[in-house]
């Protein structure tokens, strides 16, 4: 008989990989790891473990990866709502940034926002801030799993003074975190029209080099294309073509406004695009086409941006307006059904930041991160097909357990690694220094 750390017996786990419900299985870990998912009379013959769990009336999931947010930022929660993205960057968010951003503002900001995701359900993200050491030790002290991504812009904040600092201060603290086995990182050029051609051209070096993915916004505006194609003759993922940043770890965050071509062009070089549908919507910036992409065999992945533009951080309500979306913008109710949204939401995401043989899938030899939602609630009522329910049916408060790599970090709808109350006290003490 083989031994295990722990077995969940579940109503329902859909490992996404192979595609389908399961029920009556059980899910086994062992040393963080998934060991098995046995129909329950085989684990019972089969495997001892030191701890059974059962959740009879709940659906176990991977982790939900949130595939681009910027974690302080949910500090600057609802601060400035309803305005166009030029406007709310440069008259709302910069200044504050440049009068509060710290390490121990990225600190506070990023332990609220990894808080407030693993109680969602969110067990990786892709994030894009400032002072990314600050944000990996809040990451690590909660046990959320994460890439961090080294910003770099041309003009200076309280991070860096240039571009090269960018580079430099974030390579340093890559270096000082890559052994952090939760941890991952990349390069984070902001976007098209704050980073130069020369800037652009050192990050590629760096890039292939260190073997590091490249994410950047791209496309989320008309005006950031007509400014491009006035300013560079091209379109802003085709300059970033030339320069050579494309490829297959080429992370295009939002791609509102990608044409036929560019669409192609990331079908033909492997390229990936993080869906925010809400920030989308929010700033008016329009709607990405995701249709097109899937059709195409973009890979697809989804993210909430941050808590100032969202203003949740909650990929299962984003997972919803997604699959909703996608059907109005094509007149078409067969596009991106319950199934493939929730494939988007979790293995689409590992595949765009170069996790997906650790992550994404309930797969034997893969990292336990496993989330369980209960279906028990009058909302969930009568259940015929769980994932339809998870995409359309509850929410992120139907959470109950959530494990990274083996260790529960959510239980019983509380998080498990740190003190909510102390989390939330501190986010009043910036309120009141940033009202």
């Amino acid at each position: 008989m083989q031994t295990a750390d722990l077995r969940i017996d579940a109503g329902w786990i859909v490992p996404i990989e192979p595609a389908g419900v399961l029920r009556e299985h059980a899910l086994l870990v062992s040393a963080g790891r998934i060991a098995a998912i046995v129909p329950v009379a085989e684990a019972d013959r089969g495997f001892a473990a030191r701890e059974r769990i059962v959740l009879d009336d709940h659906v176990l999931i991977p982790g939900l990866v949130n595939a681009h947010t910027h974690a302080a930022m949910s500090l600057f929660r609802g601060i400035a709502d309803d305005v166009p993205l030029k406007i709310w960057l440069e008259d709302q968010i910069w200044p504050r940034e440049g009068r509060f951003v710290s390490p121990e503002f990225v600190y506070d900001g990023a332990r609220l926002a990894a808080a407030e995701m693993l109680l969602g359900g969110i067990t990786c993200c892709n994030d894009m801030y400032f002072f990314p050491d600050a944000t990996a030790r809040a990451f690590v002290e909660l046990g959320m799993r994460g890439m961090l991504g080294m910003p770099i812009l041309d003009f200076p904040t309280a991070y860096a003074s240039d571009a090269d600092g960018y580079l430099q201060t974030g390579l340093a603290i890559r270096d000082e975190w890559k052994r952090e086995p939760e941890l991952a990182f990349s390069l984070a050029p902001h976007a098209p029209y704050t980073v130069s051609d020369a800037t652009w051209k050192k990050i590629v070096v760096f890039a292939r080099q260190l073997d590091l993915p490249i994410q950047t916004h791209l496309a989320e505006t008309a005006q950031e294309h007509a400014q491009s194609v006035a300013q560079h003759g091209y379109a802003p993922l085709a300059r970033l073509h030339e320069l050579g940043a494309t490829g297959p770890q080429f992370i295009g965050i939002h791609g509102v406004h990608l044409a036929d071509a560019d669409i192609a062009l990331l079908a033909m070089h492997g390229g990936h695009v993080v869906h925010c549908p809400v920030s989308n919507m929010k700033l008016g910036a329009g709607v990405a086409p995701v249709a097109a992409l899937l059709a195409s065999g973009v890979n697809v992945a989804l993210g909430t941006d941050g808590a100032a533009s969202n203003n949740r951080l909650d990929l299962l309500s984003e997972l919803r307006i997604a699959a909703l979306l996608a059907k109005v913008a094509t007149g078409d109710p067969s596009v991106l059904p319950a199934a493939q949204a929730l494939e988007v939401a979790t293995l689409g995401g590992a595949r765009a930041l170069g996790l997906d043989k650790e992550i994404g899938s309930l797969v034997a030899g893969k990292q336990a991160d496993l989330v369980a939602v209960d279906l028990s609630g009058l909302d969930a009522s009568p259940c015929y097909d769980p994932i339809s329910h998870l995409v359309h049916a509850v929410g992120r408060d139907a959470v109950s357990d959530v494990w990274v790599a083996g260790r529960r970090v959510v239980s019983g709808g509380a998080l498990a690694t740190a003190d909510e109350a102390a989390i939330a006290a501190r986010a009043r003490l910036w309120q009141e220094r940033l009202e």
